[in-house]
C-alpha cells in the first residue's frame, strides 16, 4: 500500500494538527479506537497526556452517548512503550463529512501509529452468538459505498485499477494480528470469535429480511462504523486490528425492540472483559 497519500490540503490540515500534539508530546506507534459503551479501557492506562477532541484543531466532539471523546496517551502496567487511544469517534449517520470523521484517525497516523486497533459494538448475525460475545474481525462488508474518493490517492505510477485491487485484495483486516486476538483471549481464558464485519451508515437496527441478508453473505457482526477507518488506515500503510463486542442478537423471525441505551449497557456489562483482552492483545504485540 506504500505510495497511497492523503488529498493535498487535507494532509496539510492534518500536519499541522498532529505538530501541535507532537509538541505537547503525543506521538506513539500502537493506537486503539474505542467504540461504544467500551471507553473504560482508557483509565486502565498511565496516561502521560490526554485532550478532550474538542480541545483539538479538526477534531469533532462525539454527539452519542458513551463516546467521552478524549484523546489519551499512556502506558498500560507491563508495557514500556505508549499506546494512542480515542475514547470515542464520530459516525456517519451524525451528519458529518466522511473527511471530518476520518480525521482523527489520519492524525494518529501522522502522530507514527503503524498498527491499529479498532473496536465497536455491534448486531450479532450468527443466530448462536449471546450478548457479551467477542469477535476479532477477519473481513469486511463496507456499505457506505466509496468513502474515499478524492480523499486517499492512489500512487502516481501505478493504474488507479492496479493500486485498488492492491489496496483490496485481502481486506482492511492483518488476518494474522486477528488471530493473535483470538489466542491472546485464549490467555485470558475470553473465547474469541472470527468472522466479518458489515459495515452500515445507520443509525438504525436492521429489519428481519435485512438480517437474512447479512447472514447469507457471511456477516458475524453488523455496526455502524469501522468499515471506512478500517479501509483509510489500510490504505495508508498501517495495521489494522478490529474487534466486536456483540450487544444484541439479530434475529429473523420474533425479532426483539432493542434500543441505544440496551446497546451501551451490554457494553458496558462487557467492559472487564473487554479491556482484559485488549491489554493482553497490547503487551503480545508490543
Amino acid at each position: 500500500m506504500s505510495g497511497w497519500r492523503l488529498r493535498e490540503d487535507y494532509a496539510k490540515r492534518v500536519r499541522r494538527t498532529a505538530d501541535a500534539l507532537r509538541g505537547e508530546g503525543f506521538s506513539a506507534r500502537m493506537g486503539v479506537v474505542l467504540g461504544s459503551g467500551l471507553g473504560s479501557f482508557a483509565d486502565e492506562l498511565e496516561a502521560t497526556v490526554e485532550k478532550a477532541f474538542g480541545e483539538i484543531e479538526g477534531f469533532l466532539a462525539p454527539s452519542v452517548k458513551a463516546h467521552s471523546g478524549r484523546l489519551v496517551q499512556g502506558r498500560l502496567p507491563g508495557r514500556s512503550s505508549e499506546i494512542l487511544v480515542l475514547q470515542g469517534r464520530l459516525h456517519p449517520y451524525e451528519g458529518h463529512a466522511m473527511e471530518e470523521i476520518l480525521f482523527p484517525v489520519a492524525t494518529m497516523l501522522e502522530l507514527g501509529v503503524e498498527l491499529l486497533v479498532l473496536t465497536n459494538a455491534a448486531g450479532g448475525a450468527d443466530p448462536d452468538a449471546r450478548p457479551g460475545n467477542l469477535v476479532s474481525l477477519t473481513g469486511l462488508m463496507d456499505f457506505h459505498g466509496d468513502a474515499l474518493r478524492g480523499l486517499v490517492l492512489p500512487p502516481d505510477d501505478l493504474p488507479v485499477e492496479l493500486a485498488l485491487r492492491a489496496a483490496t485484495h485481502n481486506g482492511p483486516f492483518d488476518r494474522e494480528l486477528a488471530m493473535r486476538m483470538v489466542e491472546a483471549g485464549a490467555r485470558e481464558g475470553i473465547a474469541v470469535a472470527t468472522g466479518s464485519y458489515v459495515s452500515l451508515w445507520g443509525p438504525s437496527y436492521e429489519t428481519p429480511r435485512e438480517i437474512g441478508f447479512y447472514r447469507r453473505i457471511g456477516a458475524a457482526a453488523i455496526g455502524m462504523s469501522t468499515g471506512p477507518e478500517a479501509t483509510f488506515a489500510h490504505r495508508l500503510g498501517c495495521k489494522v486490528v478490529g474487534v466486536s463486542c456483540i450487544t444484541n442478537v439479530a434475529r429473523e423471525v420474533g425479532v426483539e425492540e432493542v434500543s441505544h441505551e440496551e446497546v451501551i449497557a451490554q457494553g458496558a456489562a462487557s467492559e472487564e472483559a473487554f479491556a482484559r483482552l485488549l491489554r493482553a492483545f497490547v503487551i503480545d504485540v508490543g
